[in-house]
């Protein structure tokens, strides 16, 4: 049984279709990254999976579960969490009063934890203006981590970081989901992030599923290297 799962997905805005009839399969505990170029559908398959796109077409389970006619936060309390490539914390909230926000309606209001494992506590009564682009990105982070989600759906959690700020983040990441048993699907435009802690990719182009395979078989075919990856292969 996969942790998630989507079939034949579709998502048409007008007479463009974003995603055309895309299968997605993630077992549980795998770190699955999901790369392709600006337009490939990848945020849009991320909104698919998590409820936000209401007029998508396509069927999508949460372990063996139909989900598909589930709002966002039906499939927020059913275990499924997100983030977003810009940074969504309210900066005149503490750090400690957003994940407080965050955690009224958990199953499992896990706040301290969080901010433990990602280092957040020292800065627990700071407001979100005042603390670095690094720290209010870990932050993100930790409001998705509420709850101890089963699915987490991370687009470019990265995004803007340092290449040693990024590689920091995913090491840690990746470390936390394998304790807590958690499985991820990341978009991730930095190549070197997702070959460090992903143990498959799906390469979307254009709507559709270009490839699918682990690192070194996405770096063995030729059409995806010379088209997104470059000399990061």
């Amino acid at each position: 049984m996969y942790a998630i799962q989507g079939e034949k997905l579709t998502r048409r805005y007008g007479g463009f279709a974003a995603l055309k009839d895309v299968d997605i399969a993630v077992p549980p505990g795998e770190i699955r990254g999901l790369i392709g170029p600006n337009g490939a559908g990848k945020s849009t398959l991320i909104d698919v999976l998590s409820g936000r796109a209401t007029k998508a077409e396509g069927r999508v389970t949460l372990e063996g579960r139909d989900i598909s006619r589930l709002t966002v936060q039906q499939r927020h309390q059913a275990g499924i969490a997100r983030s977003f490539q810009r940074t969504s914390v309210f900066p005149d909230l503490t750090v400690h009063a957003q994940l407080e926000v965050a955690a009224m309606k958990a199953k499992e209001p896990n706040v301290d934890e969080v901010m433990r494992e990602l280092g957040l506590t020292h800065l627990a009564h700071q407001r979100a203006a005042l603390v670095s682009y690094g720290d209010r990105r870990r932050l993100d982070l930790a409001l998705a981590l509420i709850g101890r989600p089963r699915i987490l759906l991370l687009d470019e959690p990265g995004a803007g970081l340092s290449m040693s700020e990024s590689m920091a983040l995913a090491e840690h990441l990746k470390d936390l989901v394998r304790r807590w048993g958690v499985t991820v699907l990341l978009v991730e435009h930095d190549m070197e992030v997702v070959f460090s802690i992903c143990d498959r990719i799906t390469v979307l182009h254009l709507g559709e599923v270009l490839a699918e395979g682990t690192v070194d078989e996405i770096r063995g075919i030729p059409e995806v290297v010379t088209a997104y990856l470059g000399s990061a292969a």
